[in-house]
């Protein structure tokens, strides 16, 4: 049986980095966001060289990045940052 993907929370900064994204990027951090709440670890650490930040993570997709942190008690992911370069 798996677990139940991790619910995903956003900051009031990252939302809004998405109300000001044009829809095909939301688009995209929204498949990035499914795939980091079924498989958190699936991503890169933000800061490899941070032996106690192995619950902050970065997702990057074309010119799309976002950074969210993992919450293992509660079983959520919180989104920190969104940056687009487009």
């Amino acid at each position: 049986m798996t677990e139940a993907p991790h619910a995903v929370r956003i900051s009031s900064q990252a939302a809004k980095a998405l109300d000001t994204l044009p829809e095909h990027v939301e688009d995209t951090v929204w498949d990035v966001l499914d795939a980091a709440a079924a498989a958190p670890w699936g991503f890169h650490q933000w800061n490899e060289d941070d032996p106690e930040g192995d619950d902050v993570r970065y997702a990057s997709v074309g010119q799309m990045s976002l950074t969210y942190w993992i919450n293992r008690p509660l079983r959520r992911l919180t989104v920190l940052n969104i940056v687009w370069l487009g």
